[in-house]
């Protein structure tokens, strides 16, 4: 199978390490990504609170360099596939936007590429039966609550992806390695996005909250698949209260027996070796 990949601008810096885990992965499900050609910033998480038009446009420049290679795109960063999705269904409902975009970034939107995630395309194109079969350390112990964040999920009939009030793919997937994936009434709350910097206490109170229902859920790590929810999550929690969190490609290129782990955990804030260690996981 091949697919484009947009990498964004988290994955080339702060979430170098889901960047990696991703690639990881598709090599050993044979999964070949073609990195998009001279991609840009898709306007995460800001620009549609700044300018409607800015923030179509940037992703629509994408959009259209993704159509050189006509067919999916695997967008692993949540808030990036949101402008992408987002952008699309504005150029499909409004021929007059669409135009004007295509005058500002000087290109012809075609309609010809199928935003995804990583997640669905592990779910749905390579199946949990494949990933089983790929399992070479089972991930006996390991506890994970799914934290699938806001922007993968809403608005449900843009983003098109899984139940947006109860999300189970990445809870599949977590399953299918040999890990406990554990339901609880947080799978889709907001852990304060971008405001981390700018409002840190109320980041600071959201995420709490999440570790504090984790917790009570019997957890002891969270898994999610956006790297803002992922900085939020590995900073931000209370030291008392604090779970690992993972990116769920490292979970697993973990279970598959993958190089890498070793060194992406150690880009952690909050280091989940000893929690692997301490199940022999590791």
């Amino acid at each position: 199978m091949k697919v484009s990949y947009y990498p964004g601008c988290s994955l080339h810096a702060t979430g170098k390490e889901y960047d990696l885990s991703v690639k990881a992965v598709c090599k050993a499900l044979d999964i070949e990504l073609q990195e998009v050609d001279d991609w840009s910033c898709c306007g995460a998480s800001s620009a549609h609170m700044t300018n409607f038009k800015l923030s179509v446009a940037l992703s629509a420049r994408n959009l259209i360099a993704a159509e050189k290679d006509p067919g999916d795109v695997m967008v692993p960063c949540a808030a990036c596939f949101n402008r992408f999705k987002s952008a699309q269904h504005h150029l499909r409902s409004d021929e007059t936007l669409k135009k004007e975009v295509e005058g500002i970034v000087g290109g012809q939107f075609d309609d010809t590429v199928v935003v995804r995630n990583p997640i669905d395309i592990y779910y749905n194109e390579i199946g949990v039966d494949t990933l089983r079969e790929k399992v070479k350390k089972k991930l006996t112990g390991l506890k994970p609550v799914s934290y699938y964040g806001c922007l993968l999920l809403r608005p449900p009939g843009v983003c098109e992806f899984d139940n947006y009030e109860n999300p189970v793919l990445m809870d599949k997937l977590m399953d299918s390695l040999g890990a406990e994936p554990l339901n609880w009434a947080c799978k889709t709350d907001c852990c304060g996005g971008s405001l981390t910097l700018g409002k840190t206490e109320i980041v600071v109170r959201l995420v709490d909250k999440l570790m504090f229902m984790a917790r009570e859920a019997g957890a002891n790590c969270l898994v999610t698949a956006c790297p803002v929810c992922f900085a939020n999550l590995d900073t931000r929690a209370d030291k008392s209260r604090g779970l690992p969190a993972f990116y769920f490609t490292e979970i697993m290129a973990l279970a598959m027996g993958l190089e890498g782990p070793e060194t992406w955990f150690k880009l952690h804030n909050v280091d989940p070796r000893p929690l692997l260690k301490s199940l022999g996981l590791f």
